[in-house]
């Protein structure tokens, strides 16, 4: 009846336009939904202008009319309401945990062009998020754990407006008894591989011997992790009025509130029923959910005492200590080492399926997306009793990733304090404090060059070539460049002297890639005509030919006496006896250790620092990395539509940049070869050099684009050549860059900062 009485008021009533902030505002679009808040629903009239969006409640409550200025949004989510695809929520900041309004739409219909039209208007002004952005940042120590697990939570649809979809928070203390709280403990620790219901393991046992004697869809636990219920157990301090509305007027039994943490966790490992996780408000800084501000009468408790603050573990000094303390555990190493495994329990490939089963994590069937089809359902009071009882169990947050999350890339030398590394430092390492101030100065040079980067200047330029450029190789001191083009000549350059010193003719055929062994003595090109050239610089001619390939090679790498060359043939092969200084006349034995196939044919090769690792591109758009101490496949990924033009590992290795002829720029992620992010560019970027964080490539147009990989957006296009930018090269110290380009020329770029 009252639902009836609604929809008459809402269908004869509409948004008034009078609440508009200006006259010159034009209205988008009108429709009828409701304002979610905890436990309640509040009807009346959505409306979006080309500057606003409003909601007018029926009742005036909480104020005539909401309004957002779109200017302001920084994000915005379609949340599952009720299992339904209904929901919007909007958030004016980017890491609060509560957003600014959160709507629930009559039609999906309506639902999906009111998010079409801010989504539209976001473009312009704010870049879209998706969970691989996120894991990125987070990875590379750009956003704390609370941070990216809030990031999670609300790409699963969990939202503080909707207690059955409350975010989740993990336990990850063990120890609420000690009067010390040691977090370089281990045992201190949670084990975060498992889920709550599986940390005890005699309850295990018993739940698994039940589970295998029930009839299908079997479940492990009768309870979930999150639902309103335990939410409010939680809360009940600060939002009494909720509890009450859910409990028909009443507190919970006093023994049974929320009445001391370590006797909640005990619950939590040994009770029958209970496998609860935390929420947000555990690592957050407002204390008030931990104290009896309200003076509430909560119940008397059977040992007499009454229900009063929550007692807090012997380590913590009072609530702010306790808050305090549990933040530091959060964003322990021990827990940035291992969240990802829970990730992967609560967001991720372990959520669902026989990996589920094979980590004892699963539920009622109820409880995950796609469990039950409501609209299948006609008797309206058996739907009503289905959504109700979803609803009041708690629901499985949306699955975000289907293959393991890497882990948190954690500094392994930081973890010892200051002046008890210094001390190890000089007493036990025969570097002089000198040398190590030069390799942190260096490394400073080298992060404030690429944070300056877009501030890049082009110093001079020279045609030098008859055919597109297609390597560069510089020699240590800087003065001779060497480059080699598809005119089939390896040019040498002074630098100093701006002339032309040398151009050499291998064969008739293009030159692809050239590099200079150490000591500066000997130059090795790879040739279109299946070879590869090792031309001597002191003797001035061609020392030695490797005819490695049955087709072209594409591109060649030389660590620690040993080459590796990439061909159209589709093999990648690995070369020994290659010294670094070629004396002499004797022709080299050359002997290959390895061949790494693949199906197609291998445009471009790259190495890690240590080359204990390859990774390949192929024609096709397949990314391929592989481990060279056994010469197999760590990771297959087709990750391209089309040619990969260029890989490189990030310094640190852990992750992979390619960049393909269809425009992409992804990231992947080495230990686990998920892809993590992924871009796009309206045209292909030739060829890239990165620190892991930022990216300068060449683009077919003759630009060179600065990436912001952690913001997840082009910040700069500088202006170049004039066709495609073809190869790159940077020196160590990051201040010195060399473009070639189909133009035929070489240009010189300085740093100015």
């Amino acid at each position: 009846m009252i639902t009836a009485i609604l929809q008459s008021r809402l269908a004869r009533t509409s948004f008034d336009k009078n609440r508009f902030q200006s006259v010159s505002e034009k209205l988008h679009m009108e429709c009828k939904a409701e304002m979610v808040t905890p436990l309640v629903t509040n009807p009346g009239h959505v409306c979006i202008t080309d500057t606003n969006l409003y909601f007018q409640p029926l009742n005036g409550y909480p104020k005539p009319v909401v309004q957002i200025t779109l200017h302001d949004v920084r994000r915005i989510y379609k949340r599952r309401h009720g299992l339904m695809p209904l929901g919007l929520e909007v958030f004016c900041t980017e890491d609060d945990l509560c957003s600014d309004i959160y709507l629930k739409f009559y039609d999906p219909q309506d639902r999906d062009d009111l998010y079409f039209y801010i989504a539209t208007y976001l473009e312009h002004h704010v870049v879209e998020r998706t969970a691989e952005s996120y894991m990125l940042q987070w990875q590379r120590g750009h956003l704390s754990n609370y941070q990216y697990l809030l990031h999670l939570n609300n790409l699963a649809d969990r939202s503080c407006n909707d207690l059955s979809q409350y975010p989740v928070f993990p336990w990850v203390l063990h120890d609420y008894c000690s009067l010390e709280l040691d977090l370089s403990n281990p045992e201190t620790f949670r084990d975060l591989s498992k889920p709550v219901g599986a940390l005890n393991k005699e309850r295990l046992e018993r739940l698994l011997t039940r589970y295998q004697e029930m009839p299908e869809p079997k479940f492990m636990y009768g309870s979930h992790y999150s639902s309103p219920g335990y939410v409010l157990f939680y809360l009940v301090r600060i939002a009494p009025e909720y509890m009450l509305c859910l409990q028909n007027g009443r507190f919970d039994n006093a023994d049974r509130m929320f009445n001391s943490i370590a006797e909640t966790w005990k619950n939590c490992l040994d009770g029958a029923t209970d496998f609860k996780e935390l929420i947000p408000e555990f690592y957050g800084d407002d204390v008030s959910f931990l104290v009896n501000n309200l003076k509430l009468d909560l119940g008397k408790r059977q040992g007499g005492q009454m229900v009063d603050d929550v007692e807090l573990p012997p380590w913590a000094q009072s609530p702010q200590d306790f808050l305090q303390k549990s933040k530091d555990a959060l964003e322990s190493n021990y827990v940035s080492e291992h969240l990802h495994e829970w990730i992967d329990l609560i967001f991720g490939y372990k959520q669902k399926g026989s990996e589920a089963v094979g980590a004892y994590n699963v539920f009622h069937p109820l409880t995950y997306e796609g469990g039950v089809d409501l609209n299948s359902i006609e008797d309206p009071d058996e739907k009503v009793a289905m959504l109700t009882q979803i609803l009041e169990f708690g629901q499985t947050p949306k699955q975000l990733f289907v293959t393991p999350h890497p882990r948190r890339i954690t500094p392994k030398t930081k973890s010892s304090s200051q002046t008890s590394s210094y001390n190890a430092s000089t007493a036990d390492s025969p570097v002089s404090p000198g040398e190590e101030s030069f390799e942190d100065l260096t490394e400073e040079s080298k992060t404030l060059a690429w944070n300056n980067i877009a501030k890049l200047q082009l110093h001079e330029q020279y045609k030098i070539h008859k055919e597109a450029v297609t390597g560069i190789a510089v020699s240590c001191n800087g003065s001779s460049v060497f480059t080699t083009s598809q005119d089939s000549t390896l040019k040498m350059f002074s630098k100093e002297t701006k002339m032309l010193q040398r151009s050499i003719s291998f064969s008739n055929m293009a030159l692809s890639s050239c590099l200079l062994l150490p000591g500066d003595a000997t130059v090795i090109s790879s040739s279109w005509d299946n070879n590869v050239y090792f031309y001597s610089i002191a003797f001035g001619r061609c020392q030695d030919t490797l005819m490695g390939h049955d087709d072209a090679v594409s591109k060649i790498c030389w660590h620690d006496n040993r080459l590796y060359s990439a061909s159209w043939d589709s093999t990648v092969k690995v070369w020994s006896g290659v010294p670094a200084e070629m004396t002499g006349t004797r022709r080299h034995q050359f002997d290959m250790l390895a061949e790494l196939e693949h199906d197609v044919s291998v445009d471009t090769i790259s190495l890690n620092a240590a080359s204990t690792l390859l990774v390949s591109g192929t024609r096709e758009g397949t990314v391929t990395i592989w481990d060279l101490t056994t010469a197999t496949v760590l990771h297959q990924i087709p990750c391209h539509s089309g040619i990969v033009c260029d890989t490189a590992f990030s310094p640190d290795s852990r992750h992979v940049l390619s960049t393909g002829e269809d425009g992409g720029l992804n990231v992947i992620d080495v230990q686990t070869g998920t892809l993590i992010s992924s871009m796009t560019s309206d045209e292909p970027q030739r060829c890239f050099i990165w620190d892991g964080n930022t990216v300068l490539s060449g683009s077919q147009s003759g630009e060179l684009l600065v990436w912001d990989l952690l913001g997840g957006k082009i910040s700069e296009k500088i202006q170049g050549h004039k066709g495609a930018v073809t190869c790159i090269w940077m020196n160590e110290q990051c201040s010195s860059i060399i473009t070639g380009g189909k133009d035929r020329q070489i240009m010189f770029w300085k740093l100015q900062y």
